[in-house]
């Protein structure tokens, strides 16, 4: 198993399980709550995929649709709904780093230029929480606050530009996704936003 299988599987378990609470929190049924979990799982992998000319990876294997189904039964096995706190938020923030060195280093794997690793890194890290918030009919955290493709566009920076400097891709993708969770982390801790449009 590479290490692109296993952060493929790490967040799409993270990110079944996030989107999952997200739904269970609003009151969904259990079927809402499975949907909610596999679009916000595997939409960022798949779309990443699609744009690359790959094929999305869930068709193909197996693991993918087990970490979902484990994250829904680990979702229904707690009946008792928290409200998203600070365990999942370090939960999507994880996430949020996995699958940006997931779709930036595939993108290095495919040899596409620099830009394109780091523009698809962010698409594979931020589609899956915008689709699960608007599907919940939730303020989308991606275009308000927290900063979350700021961060996973610095990551993925990080990650081509140590990358381009000849350093090991492994340690490249731990450098970069602690880049990731470090900008998140920062910018909750002293409430940093990007500007905003003021009438």
């Amino acid at each position: 198993m590479t290490l692109l299988h296993i952060l493929d599987l790490l967040s799409t378990f993270v990110f079944a399980l996030v989107g999952a609470r997200v739904a269970a929190d609003k009151g969904l049924d259990y079927g809402g709550i499975a949907f909610v979990a596999a679009v916000a799982s595997v939409s960022g992998g798949t779309l990443r995929n699609l744009f690359i000319g790959l094929r999305p990876i869930w068709i193909s294997d197996p693991w993918i649709i087990s970490s979902i189904i484990a994250a829904v039964i680990l979702t229904l096995g707690f009946r008792r709904v928290t409200h998203i706190g600070k365990t999942v938020l370090f939960m999507d923030t994880f996430g949020l780093a996995v699958s940006t060195m997931s779709g930036t280093q595939l993108s290095i794997e495919m040899r596409l230029s620099w830009y394109a690793a780091i523009l698809l890194g962010l698409i594979t890290a931020v589609t899956g929480g915008l689709l699960r918030d608007v599907l919940c009919q939730v303020e989308p955290v991606l275009l308000h606050r927290e900063t979350i493709g700021t961060s996973a566009l610095a990551g993925a920076s990080a990650f081509v530009s140590l990358y381009q400097l000849g350093v090991a891709q492994n340690l490249a993708t731990i450098i970069g996704g602690g880049v990731v969770i470090l900008t998140r982390i920062t910018s909750i801790k002293l409430d940093l936003n990007l500007p905003k449009f003021k009438k």
